[in-house]
């Protein structure tokens, strides 16, 4: 299945339309190379936007409503009880690609315990585990030389992976607006 659309979409400089399942006039949502929780996505504006502070009105009434509605069919599809949502705005609040961006997070009861309770998602976030651009960056084409030796349980997926669990949401999207 092709991606939802043939324009070319970005992320900061990541090339992503094939994880994009949803779009909107202003903004996407897009599976993560590396979810935390199962069902962990971003939602990011369609404008390379860096801060929250740098959206126009239309594109974060945009945003917002993007991310309510892919958080009620994470939640579904997921058989969550629970989000979190989160933005780390800016480098110094852990931000790892220079293009804002929301994370959803679906949650369970207890399915973080084994890690000290549910608020230890805080610190995943903000961990290695978390950054995002790190792991795009592996990905990409502009490999380090030596890049950083990833040995825990969590491997970043294939694109093959996310674009088919992409194509699974888009169609999860549809469904949910029936």
């Amino acid at each position: 299945m092709p991606p939802i659309t043939p324009s070319p979409i970005h992320f900061g400089s990541f090339l992503v339309t094939s994880q994009v399942f949803h779009k909107t006039a202003h903004s996407f949502a897009l599976v993560n190379i590396k979810p935390l929780l199962p069902g962990h996505v971003l939602v990011s504006p369609l404008r390379a936007a860096k801060r929250l502070s740098d959206l126009n009105h239309a594109e974060i009434t945009d945003l917002f409503l993007t991310v309510q509605e892919v958080g009620r069919m994470v939640e579904r599809v997921y058989g969550a009880s629970s989000l979190n949502i989160a933005i780390q705005d800016g480098p110094a609040a852990g931000q790892s690609v220079p293009h804002l961006h929301t994370h959803i997070i679906p949650r369970q009861n207890a399915d973080l315990d084994e890690y000290g309770g549910g608020d230890a998602i805080y610190g995943m976030l903000e961990g290695e585990d978390g950054d995002v651009g790190k792991h795009l960056w592996e990905r990409s084409n502009r490999r380090p030389k030596f890049p950083a030796v990833d040995d825990s349980s969590r491997k970043p997926r294939t694109e093959e992976e996310m674009a088919e669990e992409a194509q699974r949401l888009a169609r999860e999207m549809t469904r949910q607006r029936l």
